[in-house]
C-alpha cells in the first residue's frame, strides 16, 4: 500500500558536471515519492532523467539542494534497499540464469542456503525456473532483462530504479514486460521509480507521472492516473488511456523541440 510518508524526498536539487563549459544537467528539482507508489519520470533526450535517477540512486551526490531515502541523506553510494536496473543488458554471459540472478548476493553474507532460496524464488517469480541452466546468450532479449530484474529482486529492495529497461524491446514484448512489472510492484510492495521515454508505457504503469523540461531539468507538470493498482496492459483500450499519454505529450511537445533547438 502507498504510504502517506514520503520514502524520497529531494529538495531543489541542482546537479551539474564540470567543463568546460560546466554543464548544469538538472534542476532545481523538489520531489517527494511515497512509499508503495509507482511514479514514472518523461522528458526530452538530454534533459537529465538518468542523472535524476542516479541522484536517487546515491550514484550521484547534488551539486546544491538535498536528496533523502527513507529520512537519511544520500551521501554518493547505493544504500541498502535500493535496487537499481538500467536499460542495458548487464546480464553476464558466462554466467548461468542462476548464477547471474546469485550474482547480486555474493557479498551478502547470508548463509548459502538463504541465497539459494532466495534465488529459486526470484527465478520462479520471473518466470525463468526452466532456464535456470541456461546462458543469456540461448535467451531472448525480454528473457534477458528478466535475468537482470530477478538480480535486482534477490536483493530485496525496498525502492526499485529502472532506467529505460525496456528499451530495446518490441512494443508487444514492452506490455508483456509492463505486465510483469506491475506484477512484481504489487507483490513485493516495493516503491518505482521508472525512467522512459515511452509516453504510452509511462501512462499504462505508474500512479503518477512526471512531466520533465529541457536541459536543465525540472519538473514542469504532474499526472495522476488514477488507475486501480491491480492493472495490466489492458488500460491501453480504456478511453483515459489516451486523453492520459495526450496531456503528457502536450506538456512534453514544446520541451522537445527546444531540445531539438528547434523551438519558436
Amino acid at each position: 500500500m502507498v504510504s502517506e510518508e514520503p520514502q524520497v524526498s529531494l529538495k531543489e536539487v541542482v546537479r551539474e558536471y564540470d567543463g568546460p563549459p560546466a554543464v548544469q544537467a538538472l534542476g532545481p528539482v523538489s520531489l517527494d515519492i511515497k512509499s508503495g507508489e509507482f511514479f514514472s519520470v518523461v522528458g526530452p533526450s538530454g534533459c537529465g532523467k538518468s542523472t535524476l535517477l542516479d541522484v536517487v540512486a546515491g550514484l550521484a551526490r547534488p551539486t546544491s539542494g538535498s536528496a533523502r531515502f527513507e529520512g537519511k541523506e544520500l551521501r554518493g553510494e547505493v544504500p541498502d534497499g535500493i535496487g537499481v536496473v538500467f536499460q542495458e543488458d548487464s546480464s553476464l554471459p558466462w554466467l548461468s540464469v542462476r548464477d547471474n540472478v546469485a550474482f547480486g548476493l555474493r557479498t551478502s553474507h547470508l548463509p548459502r542456503q538463504e541465497v539459494a532460496k532466495r534465488v529459486e524464488h526470484a527465478i520462479g517469480f520471473m518466470g525463468l525456473a526452466q532456464f535456470a541452466d541456461h546462458y543469456p546468450a540461448q535467451l531472448s532479449g525480454g528473457m534477458r532483462q528478466r535475468v537482470c530484474i530477478a538480480r535486482t529482486l534477490v536483493l530485496r529492495p525496498r525502492l526499485i530504479l529502472l532506467d529505460e529497461p525496456f528499451g530495446a524491446l518490441d512494443q508487444q514484448t514492452r506490455l508483456l514486460m509492463g505486465d510483469e512489472l506491475l506484477r512484481l510492484w504489487r507483490e513485493t510492495g516495493a516503491t518505482v521509480l521508472l525512467i522512459t521515454h515511452a509516453l504510452d508505457e509511462a501512462a499504462m504503469l505508474s500512479d503518477r507521472v512526471g512531466v520533465m523540461s529541457a536541459r536543465p531539468g525540472r519538473f514542469i507538470d504532474m499526472v495522476e492516473t488514477g488507475w486501480l493498482r491491480d492493472r495490466d496492459s489492458r488500460v491501453v483500450s480504456d478511453s483515459r488511456f489516451g486523453a492520459l499519454t495526450g496531456r503528457l505529450w502536450s506538456s512534453l511537445r514544446e520541451e522537445s523541440l527546444k531540445a531539438m533547438g528547434r523551438a519558436a
